[in-house]
């Protein structure tokens, strides 16, 4: 596990007076999801009844007090956030063109907005990302609560928890004739990416009053004597345990994607080899302890079972970097080509927009001899790279004024076959220029899937680059050596759509207990569109949140009856 550094967060009274409480709300992680839906639950605050008699009806708004919310969190203060703190932040949403989103964002003066190409992205193209995408195994209910409420959510999080929308032109946008063109329907981000969105939704819970115990991990559910309602948590820290009962529980722990050993029990051999992306506290721990409870387990727990991508392969094995986040990710081979240490390529590098492919090229290099890859441009191609992928402080690149004095100095980094390496860029650039033959009215567009491909009638690839194809033959070239990094694990609890409520074996609610974020089985499979994980975090997190906040509500009335 990655060494965090030494806790500083206040003094230990107020820590264990946490830890002797009792709370109405207890939700497991500080995570996007987990902040959702202490945002959530906050501000759950009334409650609506209707009294009917013979000849009247009477409806009664009551205001209640908040919640009683504690956010428990295994990790120190200093790695507060989960997988959230190392994203992009990117949240896909339904909208109907640049007129939504214009009144969210912060960076787009009115100036700019002249200058934008942003098609609609409506739910039905999200269902249908989805559909696709998943080959069609996306549960269907909770799929409709994703894509219904993507917009609404994002809305919230903006009034509720001072989320500073950006437009995403860096990631989601290139500038082609004087006009920001973006494409890929996952148009908006945060301002200074997964570390600002965390540092807004933290700072929201606070001022709603809800509380966190750091260092804490939850080792367990508590539940009454019939093992059908959860009543609290078994927390552990600092060598003692202590019982923490309250009404409702959300679980946000995260997936089990930091724990090799379960990877490797629940996914197969070689996914233990795997570096991982974010936070190294995602082990799995309450998703263990809720099937133990008898929570039934739904969504891919198969080897394609994971978001992964293709990550650097100088990075830290077991856990993220706070300062560094998700640039260790190298998602710029649409531009480009990935050969294996066999000098051959594996993947079609086109075959979608990056938002469609970029989760599962990280298993596909796992599967390759050695688990790396190299991906490979050369002057042309280097241009579209992102600085904050690709710039030399951040990756280590290996140039060289030929392809076979790339591959040659790529032996050092575990190139096996040098002359196949040539052969193979020496093959795609001869199909490159065939179909450039037959088809010179096609021009590269990033911003579309271009049709610029190796496959024409005179000579076509087996293994086809379907857009994007241009040549590799202008010096420098570079290549970048790469692996698997794992995200975040897409087998989880079943839940109840309508409150996020987790569902037993039999079917049936298990009262007191939900779900949100990574935890929650059956809404990805194999791959998924990039940003809808956080959406659906955001999304199940504020229905567990409210949901729990009315059954805290509830109880509260029938104690003062």
């Amino acid at each position: 596990m990655a060494t965090p550094p030494p806790p500083r967060d206040g003094g230990e009274k107020r820590k264990n007076d946490l830890l002797a409480q009792t709370w109405d709300i207890i939700i497991i992680g500080t995570g996007a999801a987990a902040l959702s839906a202490a945002l959530s639950a906050a501000t759950t605050t009334s409650t609506t009844t209707t009294t009917t008699s013979s000849t009247t009806t009477t409806t009664k708004t009551t205001a209640t007090a908040k919640p009683k919310i504690l956010l428990v969190e295994k990790a120190p203060r200093e790695w507060a956030g989960g997988n959230g703190f190392f994203t992009a932040a990117a949240y896909r949403t339904r909208h109907e063109g640049l007129s939504d989103l214009l009144p969210l964002v912060s960076n787009v003066p009115a100036p700019l907005a002249e200058k934008i190409d942003l098609p609609p992205y409506t739910a039905a193209d999200f269902r249908g990302d989805l559909e696709r995408v998943t080959g069609g195994r996306s549960d269907e209910t909770l799929g409709g609560y994703l894509v219904g409420e993507s917009l609404d959510v994002v809305r919230w999080l903006r009034e509720v928890g001072g989320v500073d929308w950006w437009l995403s032109f860096r990631r989601q946008a290139y500038e082609v004739d004087g006009r920001w063109r973006f494409w890929g329907g996952l148009h908006l981000t945060v301002q200074d990416g997964g570390k600002g969105l965390i540092r807004n939704l933290l700072d929201a819970v606070r001022r709603h009053g809800c509380e966190i115990s750091y260092e804490t991990c939850a080792r367990g559910l508590m539940t009454d004597a019939s093992g059908r309602r959860v009543v609290g948590v078994e927390v552990e820290r600092g060598g003692e345990r202590y019982e923490l009962r309250a009404s409702s529980v959300i679980l946000c722990a995260g997936g089990f994607e930091a724990n090799p050993e379960l990877r490797k029990k629940w996914m197969g051999p070689g996914w233990e080899l795997a570096h991982t992306r974010g936070t190294p506290y995602n082990t799995g721990d309450m998703l263990a302890a809720a099937i133990e409870l008898g929570a039934k387990t739904v969504g891919d727990f198969s080897p394609s079972g994971c978001h992964s991508v293709a990550w650097d392969a100088d990075s830290p094995k077991h856990g993220g970097d706070r300062d560094k986040t998700n640039e260790f990710t190298k998602s710029g081979y649409p531009l480009g080509l990935m050969l294996n240490a066999e000098g051959k390529r594996f993947v079609d590098e086109g075959v979608d927009l990056r938002n469609y492919t970029y989760a599962k090229f990280g298993r596909a290099i796992l599967e390759q001899p050695e688990g790396v890859a190299f991906q490979v441009w050369d002057r042309d191609g280097q241009q579209w790279l992102r600085s904050e992928e690709y710039r030399d402080e951040i990756v280590r690149k290996v140039q060289a004024d030929s392809v076979e004095e790339l591959a040659d100095k790529l032996r050092a980094d575990g190139l096996k076959a040098a002359d196949e390496f040539v052969k193979t860029i020496e093959e795609y650039n001869e199909a490159v220029e065939a179909h450039r033959r037959e088809r010179p009215e096609i021009r590269l567009n990033p911003a579309i899937k271009d049709g610029l491909s190796t496959q024409s009638s005179s000579r076509s690839l087996p293994l086809a680059k379907s857009n994007w194809a241009i040549p590799i033959r202008k010096p420098p070239f570079v290549a970048v050596k790469v692996t698997c990094g794992i995200t975040f694990t897409f087998g989880g609890l079943a839940i109840n759509g309508e409150n996020a409520a987790v569902l037993g074996e039999d079917g049936r609610e298990i009262e007191g207990l939900h779900c949100a974020g990574e935890m929650v089985g059956g809404l990805f499979y194999g791959n998924y569109p990039g940003g809808s994980g956080l959406t659906a975090g955001g999304v199940f997190g504020r229905r567990a949140g409210r949901a729990a906040a009315t059954r805290a509500q509830e109880q509260s009335r029938g104690q003062t009856l």
